[in-house]
């Protein structure tokens, strides 16, 4: 039995531990911070900590500091430091007590005011001279910027992201932070050569060696900005890390001798040419001590430090055609999962209301039926992934790293052109993701791509919460609908408009049998079935299947509805019509009227239902009106005048002046449930 096993803790006490350990971290990290002081004396960081601490942490952070000036300050500088702790801690409390929402710049303004007033009454005591003022003023604003990166350092979100797929911006900030917490530790010296300098170099060593160049060079910058503001004339640290990364980077496909032996030579340059004595030796022999440690990695922690940095080799690129159409089965089969779910709700409401007698050979077949739908739906999804030319993996990686700067971390991105040359962004994220609302992310998404994308549509699943983007179309369609309901306030009729996300608006209008709460079953039920297999990607025909085959066994009672569904190209202008037992439609152009009338039968009658398809070409201003039979059965000649005489209507006002002349010209005691939808072709 190894240590492990015998010493076991219990999941509770081991929450409260590590929570209490993250705390006192928070006053170990103040406490050094106080240390961590730059030419002139200055050292406002562990009140910028205070700042951005937070409620669970600031009690810790503000012991932490206090001590630390004690310890580390003159009296003098003490008084006036404690004082800055105990105005930010103030702050940070007031903040908490009347719980207003965590800011940035909040905090910013705490800790820089916090500085700035206590430095400005010590001046004004000692009767401070011009530069002193001043340099209370940069001080300040020094305490103000390092609130801005410790806030972000803190709050950035590390989950499913390697270092190398952070966002630069947090991970600048990550490594400025972490830079002023480690000058903290410049004071920790051997006869002139510096603990704190010997890791400065040996984190940039590692970051060229498992890292890249380029978070090689962003690390001895931060690295050689903190350590070199610690030390009169250190600021040559700055340019010497920075052109020694550069310079070892050269050799990285060598071994880590080849990259710590440049890194040395070219520091032996650096401090010959400052000349700074002791200081100039010490730095290269700091060198030396990390380019030493380097090549005596065990291999253990080189492979750790390899995945630390490694971008995700093992993962499929970004919107591969493998990786998307797993997503998107997977988004479809949770689609059937819904469909199922709901026939069963509705099945079990209904038998609850009247006894249960099916018939066993009609349930057998319709579930025979199912294997075909299923294998044309599949069909669907690889006739659709045959439309998919290529998939812009470079513009899907950048739309990763913009999204980490929102706190959105997907499990998926499809960056998607078409044959046509029509882009459609697909982001897959958890379903408890925050911010896939934000207004935003589409100009974002717009930059990245260099086209003009649509607002993003939301669809959740059991499977995640599907965002998508369609590049923004060359025409939109303005809709006006108008309904009656013939017996109390449940409409046998059901409306349902789609925005598919690929560039095509959906029209459906389903009209259960008869009126009042049945109809209304039936009718909702077969339009909120189809649209939600339509908007999953499945095609028109596949889904008429489904909803068919769910209508025939949700009760042994007859039970139908009729199917009436547009589907609008929004690039081209394509209209088809879909009719399953749906009444006439007209298409309006100019002053000409087309009727679409078509013969089918409606779903849930009987087996192998098919809709009865046109299609026809829409232009600028041209109108499409769809009805269900309560309108229609009333009459033509009626409605064929008022749609080629009136034109100055905008589409709502045309659905409802419909739907009155409807009412005006039937009688009401056989009148039927009425809806209308009235569409317009609008160029962008």
């Amino acid at each position: 039995m190894t240590v492990k096993d015998k010493i076991k803790i219990p999941k509770k006490d081991l929450k409260n531990i590590v929570m209490y350990g993250k705390r006192v971290l928070w006053g170990l990290v103040a406490f050094l911070l106080c240390f961590s002081s730059v030419v002139g004396g200055c050292c406002p960081f562990a009140v910028a900590l205070i700042a951005v601490s937070g409620r669970k942490n600031f009690l810790f952070a503000t012991i932490g500091s206090a001590l630390g000036y004690i310890v580390f300050c003159s009296p003098e500088n003490a008084i006036r430091y404690v004082s800055a702790v105990v105005i930010c801690t103030l702050g940070t409390f007031a903040l908490i007590f009347f719980k207003v929402k965590r800011d940035t710049y909040i905090s910013m303004l705490i800790a820089g005011l916090s500085v700035f007033s206590t430095g400005l009454v010590m001046n004004v005591k000692a009767g401070a001279t011009l530069g002193e003022y001043a340099l209370t003023f940069g001080e300040s604003v020094l305490a103000l910027g390092s609130a801005f990166f410790f806030n972000r350092a803190v709050n950035c979100s590390l989950k499913r992201l390697k270092l190398k797929a952070l966002p630069v911006t947090d991970l600048t900030c990550i490594l400025v932070s972490a830079s002023i917490v480690l000058s903290g530790l410049s004071f920790i010296e051997i006869k002139g050569v510096s603990f704190a300098r010997i890791i400065a170099v040996l984190l940039i060593l590692s970051t060229v060696r498992f890292g890249s160049q380029r978070f090689g060079l962003i690390v001895s910058l931060c690295l050689g900005f903190a350590l070199g503001i610690t030390k009169e004339n250190g600021l040559f640290l700055l340019g010497a890390y920075a052109f020694s990364s550069l310079l070892c980077s050269l050799f990285t496909s060598f071994s880590s001798l080849a990259i710590a032996v440049s890194f040395a030579l070219s520091m032996s340059f650096f401090a010959i040419a400052a000349n700074l004595g002791a200081f100039s030796f010490c730095t290269v022999l700091e060198s030396v001590i990390a380019g030493v440690i380097l090549c005596i990695l065990p291999e253990k922690l080189t492979l750790k430090l390899s995945d630390l940095w490694e971008s995700g080799a093992d993962i499929a690129p970004e919107g591969s055609l493998r990786q998307s159409l797993v997503v998107r089965l997977r988004f479809a089969s949770s689609a059937l999962a819904q469909v199922s779910e709901s026939v069963r709700d509705v099945r079990e409401k209904i038998n609850s209301l009247s006894p249960v007698d099916p018939n066993e050979s009609e349930i057998r077949m319709v579930a025979s039926d199912q294997f075909f739908s299923i294998s044309d739906m599949l069909a669907d999804l690889a006739f659709e992934f045959d439309e998919a030319e290529s998939f812009d993996f470079k513009s899907a990686g950048r739309i990763r790293r913009m999204l980490g700067e929102y706190d959105i971390f997907p499990e998926n991105i499809s960056a998607i052109i078409d044959k046509y040359d029509r882009m459609r962004i697909e982001i897959l994220a958890p379903n408890d993701t925050k911010g896939l609302d934000n207004l935003r992310l589409t100009n974002e998404i717009s930059k990245i791509c260099k086209r003009e994308f649509e607002r993003g549509k939301i669809n959740v699943s059991s499977a995640g919460t599907m965002l998508s983007f369609m590049e923004k179309p060359n025409f939109k369609m303005s809709i006006g609908f108008a309904q009656y309901s013939a017996e109390g306030n449940l409409c046998g009729d059901t409306i349902k408009t789609i925005n598919d996300s690929r560039g095509h608006m959906i029209f459906i209008i389903s009209d259960g049998m008869g009126k009042g709460s049945r109809a209304a079953l039936d009718g909702a039920m077969g339009a909120g079935l189809l649209s939600k297999l339509l908007s999953a990607g499945f095609g028109f025909d596949s889904s008429l299947k489904v909803v068919n085959s769910a209508l025939l066994v949700k009760s042994h009672e007859e039970s139908l509805a009729t199917l009436d569904c547009i589907r609008v190209d929004l690039f081209s202008g394509k209209c088809e019509f879909y009719k399953a037992g749906a009444p006439k439609s007209y298409v309006v152009k100019e002053n000409s009227l087309t009727k679409c009338e078509l013969t089918s039968m409606p779903a849930g009658i009987l087996r192998g239902v098919e809709f009865a398809k046109r299609t026809t070409l829409l232009n600028t201003d041209d109108e499409i009106i769809m009805m269900s039979d309560g309108i229609t059965d009333v009459g033509d000649d009626w409605l064929e005048e008022f749609l080629k005489l009136e034109t100055s209507f905008d589409p709502n006002e045309k659905a409802k002046a419909i739907l009155r002349l409807a009412l005006e010209n039937s009688d009401e005691k056989h009148r039927d449930d009425m809806s209308v939808i009235v569409a317009k072709m609008i160029e962008k």
